[in-house]
């Protein structure tokens, strides 16, 4: 649908916090409305994939006649009165693609030198090039799952972990699901999806490789799961609204100066493609949220991680902004850390 049919403009769809009370809700401009009162017996936003289109058009029905009332957005309000959910709740797992931005995956090739301990930069980035041409053209995207702890809102603080350091940005576009998808064609896919929403998965870079489980290699539980490590939202922009996925443009700042700016014409698997894939091994669920990888631009290339103090601003384009303060360590291990040899702690 563009944006010309649409009746009154586009509108996300989030969950607030507003004096204590949790509430399911619509934003259009600079105005929240309470969608208690347009669906009777509504009470998170999950329970709109229900009747999706159906309940979009009713919402858009209430905002064009309620244009004058609604909460009117401000900073003040946000920091006094109003704190910012993730959009879908109850929250669900995250369906996570890695090494999905083709660029991303050449730079990480060079800066954790993966690859050929005697190869140039050079070297690796060819190397990496032809790694990721072929593996789009003949193999598999690459997915891990996330878990629903993990995933705090847009204007949440984020934690750094007492275990694990150079944790890392990675801005990424989010599609949640509008119903149950299991084995689809990806040209199946669109008529799966209920929108799309930002998405900053953090990882804690020194707890990714397993030296004690070399043969196994990777840990993702650890590394992508900490707490605060997935903030999501402000809102899910239905897909009604938005008339190119395949050309948002992504940007993250830190502390003012950008570190990632791309667009998602460069991911190599698109989203049909990724969330067929997904649904060829698992049974994913309406409100499941999948995450599509993340452009060059990380702190692993930057050779700069996040620090306690440092500020990240992220957006994409059409579906808002995120703002989080990053807070350091407490410097208080967990139990099992504190009670394991140094060896197997870090």
């Amino acid at each position: 649908m563009s944006l010309d049919e649409v009746k009154a403009g586009p509108f996300g769809i989030g969950t607030f916090e507003v004096d204590g009370a949790t509430i399911p809700a619509a934003v259009r401009g600079s105005k929240l409305f309470d969608l208690r009162d347009v669906i009777p017996g509504l009470s998170v936003t999950s329970q709109l994939f229900e009747d999706w289109d159906r309940n979009l058009d009713r919402i858009d029905d209430h905002l064009r006649a309620a244009s004058t009332q609604g909460i009117v957005l401000d900073h003040g309000l946000v920091d006094a009165r109003l704190r910012v959910l993730p959009p879908v709740q109850p929250v669900g797992p995250v369906i996570a693609a890695g090494a999905n931005y083709r660029e991303h995956i050449i730079e990480m090739s060079v800066a954790h030198r993966l690859g050929r301990d005697d190869a140039s930069d050079d070297e690796l980035r060819a190397e990496a090039a032809h790694e990721i041409d072929e593996r789009v053209r003949a193999g598999d995207p690459y997915i891990w799952t996330g878990i629903p702890s993990a995933v705090v809102g847009a204007y949440d603080d984020v934690q750094l972990p007492d275990v694990g350091e150079d944790v890392d940005w990675e801005l990424e576009l989010g599609v949640v699901l509008r119903r149950d998808a299991y084995r689809i064609a990806a040209e199946d896919a669109w008529d799966h999806i209920a929108g799309f929403t930002i998405v900053n998965d953090l990882t804690a870079r020194s707890l990714v490789p397993r030296p004690d489980m070399a043969k196994i290699g990777t840990d993702w539980f650890r590394s992508k799961n900490q707490p605060t490590f997935f903030p999501t939202g402000p809102v899910l922009m239905p897909s009604r609204f938005v008339t190119d996925p395949g050309s948002l443009r992504l940007e993250l700042r830190l502390n003012g100066d950008v570190m990632q700016d791309a667009t998602t014409g460069g991911l190599a698997f698109d989203v049909p493609s990724l969330l067929s894939y997904a649904s060829s091994v698992a049974q994913l669920r309406a409100g499941d949220l999948l995450i599509t990888g993340s452009p060059a631009g990380n702190g692993s290339h930057w050779k700069r991680f996040l620090r306690d103090g440092d500020v990240m601003e992220g957006s994409i384009t059409g579906l808002g902004f995120q703002r989080n303060a990053v807070r350091g360590p407490t410097g208080h291990l967990p139990p099992w850390q504190a009670s394991r040899p140094v060896a197997v702690s870090i």
